[in-house]
């Protein structure tokens, strides 16, 4: 049995009811649609070896809290309208490329990659691409990545990057400020018996990028902070 209706109806319900007193007078729902979420995390956990080892990860470890950090924005809502996690050693603080879970009615995806690049990634990045782009395009044009992510996402400069021409045949790759990947996911495939499987295959087609990026930044990854944001109320949000 899937655990994710009484997750996704938790959530639907909090997105109306966004407050500290709706919350305190359900917390039964959110504990048990937060036991629900921590058991399929665990479950991913265990079968992630497949895909990249992850050590002993705790899974409280690689779930993200549902309060919303509100010493600097007071304006937030006081919860999150969704749970998520990331799968990678360490968890929330891994200093390797995340592979990220976000559920949320009407906007859950799978994400991963180089969301916050330091200077030096994109350096290092830009010059790998600059010399031969053919790893990353092999990859890229795979017919699984093409599948589930479509091509590359993230924000990109709207100028050209300092030390390469505006005419440069990679420019397009060379303008990314992100080197990420998203797989947007309907409320149907979250709630699908097999959805554990099928976020494994997802995750499975997005190691190759990772392969390709994680030599290339190595250690100077930030921890994972993710924070996507809404296009629409109804709208996904993005890694």
């Amino acid at each position: 049995m899937s655990p994710f209706p009484p997750i996704l109806s938790f959530l639907h319900s909090l997105r109306q009811n966004n407050n500290h007193e709706w919350f305190a007078a359900h917390r039964p729902e959110y504990e048990e649609a937060r036991a629900l979420f921590q058991d399929f995390i665990q479950g991913l956990i265990f079968r992630f070896d497949a895909i990249e080892p992850l050590g002993d990860l705790p899974t409280k470890d690689a779930i993200f809290r549902i309060h919303n950090d509100l010493r600097f924005a007071k304006n937030k809502p006081p919860y999150k309208d969704h749970f998520s996690a990331v799968l990678a050693p360490g968890g929330r603080h891994s200093l390797r490329l995340p592979y990220y879970i976000h559920i949320m009615p009407g906007g859950s995806l799978l994400a991963g990659g180089a969301h916050m690049p330091t200077s030096a990634d994109l350096q290092a990045i830009r010059v790998s691409i600059a010399e031969d782009p053919t790893p990353l395009k092999r990859v890229i044009e795979a017919p699984e990545f093409r599948k589930y992510f479509g091509e590359i996402s993230g924000e990109r400069l709207k100028s050209t990057p300092r030390g390469y021409a505006a005419d440069h045949p990679q420019i397009d790759l060379l303008r990314l400020k992100q080197f990420t990947v998203v797989h947007q996911l309907r409320d149907e495939r979250v709630l699908a018996e097999d959805f554990a499987d099928y976020a494994l295959q997802v995750f499975s087609a997005m190691k190759p990028f990772f392969d390709y990026l994680q030599p290339l930044i190595g250690a100077q990854m930030r921890p994972a902070r993710v924070s996507p944001k809404r296009k629409s109320e109804q709208g996904v949000e993005r890694f």
